[in-house]
C-alpha cells in the first residue's frame, strides 16, 4: 500500500494511492500521524475507501507529519565510504537532522547563505510504526517498521566536516534539507535489502546503486538504535547514501537553479530546484 499527503503545506489530505486511483483517508484519520501509523495503518482495507477526484494538480507533501526525530546513519554504503576516503565503520555513525527540515518531495530546496558545498544524497528512509526499545535481535525490527520512503538527505559539507566541532548535524539541519516522499510504501510490499536508488543533477547521472551495498542492513540499524534510544511511531531513520555525491570530488556542488531528481524502486520520484537563501533565512 502507498500512503501519501496531497495539498498545500498545512492543508494536506491523507490518501492511499491505488494504481491510478487516489483514495480518501479522511474517514479514517485526519492526517498521517504517529497514532495513525501505530493503530490504524495495519487495519486499512483500501476497498472501503472512497475515491478522491481532481487530484492531478495537487502538491505532494511529505507522506508523514513532522516526526519527533530524524535519525541518520552515515557512511553506510561500502563504496560511498571508499569514495570519501574513509574506512568502513564497525559501529553505525549516528547523527540527527532537525525535524523541521522535512518538506515535500518536489518542494524547492534552499541553499544556505554563503554555501559553496551543498550536496545531494539519495537515501532509503525507514518510518517507525511502533515504539521500539531494546529489541532482542535484528529479526524483531520488522514488526516495528510502518514502511519506507524516498529521501534526499541534503548536506552542507563545510558545516558538516570543516566547521562541525565533531558533530555532523550542523551541516544537515538547514531549512528544506530533508525532502521526503512522494509516498510511504508499507513494509509488507518492499524488500529493503534490494532497492535500487538513483540521483541526477540537471539531467546528468550521479548515483546509481542498491541497498545491497549497505554495511548495516535495515533490521540491523533498527536493532542497534533501539539499544541506546527509544524510537517512537512516526520517527524517520535515514539509512545512508550510495557513492556518487559531490563530496567525492567527481562532481560540482549545487548552485541556485540546479535541478536534482531522485528515484527509488517502489519509492517513486522526487524533483527539487535549488534556490538561493533570502535575507534572514
Amino acid at each position: 500500500m502507498r500512503i501519501a499527503r496531497l495539498g498545500q503545506p498545512g492543508q494536506e489530505i491523507p490518501v492511499v494511492i491505488d494504481g491510478d486511483r487516489v483514495l480518501d483517508l479522511r474517514g479514517v484519520t485526519t492526517d498521517v500521524t504517529p497514532e495513525f501509523l501505530e493503530h490504524h495503518l495495519p487495519a486499512i482495507d483500501p476497498s472501503t475507501l472512497p475515491q478522491l477526484r481532481d487530484t492531478a494538480g495537487l502538491r505532494h507533501g511529505a507522506p508523514i507529519t513532522r516526526p519527533t526525530a530524524v535519525v541518520c546513519i552515515g557512511m553506510n554504503y561500502a563504496r560511498h565510504a571508499a569514495e570519501s576516503g574513509a574506512e568502513p565503520p564497525t559501529e553505525p555513525v549516528v547523527f540527527f537532522k532537525h525535524p523541521n527540515t522535512v518538506v515535500g518531495p518536489n518542494d524547492p530546496v534552499t541553499i544556505p547563505r554563503g554555501s559553496t558545498m551543498t550536496d545531494w544524497e539519495v537515501e532509503l528512509g525507514v518510518v517507525i510504526g511502533r515504539q521500539t526499545s531494546y529489541l532482542d535481535t535484528p529479526a524483531d525490527a520488522a514488526a516495528h517498521i510502518a514502511g519506507y520512503v524516498l529521501v534526499n538527505d541534503v548536506s552542507e559539507r563545510e558545516l558538516q566536516l570543516h566547521r562541525s566541532g565533531g558533530q555532523w548535524s550542523k551541516g544537515k539541519s538547514a531549512p528544506t534539507f530533508t525532502p521526503v516522499g512522494p509516498w510511504l510504501v508499507t513494509a509488507d510490499v518492499l524488500d529493503p535489502a534490494a532497492v535500487r536508488l538513483r540521483s541526477r543533477v540537471n539531467g546528468e547521472p550521479r548515483q546509481d546503486s542498491s541497498t545491497a551495498d549497505l554495511i548495516f542492513s535495515v533490521p540491523d540499524i533498527v536493532h542497534r538504535l533501539s539499544q541506546f534510544m527509544t524510537l517512537e511511531p512516526g520517527d524517520l531513520i535515514l539509512t545512508g547514501t550510495p557513492e556518487g555525491v559531490a563530496l567525492s570530488g567527481r562532481f560540482p556542488y549545487l548552485r541556485a537553479g540546479d535541478v536534482v531528481e531522485l528515484d527509488g524502486d517502489g519509492l517513486g520520484q522526487q524533483r527539487q530546484t535549488m534556490v538561493a537563501a533570502k535575507d534572514g533565512r
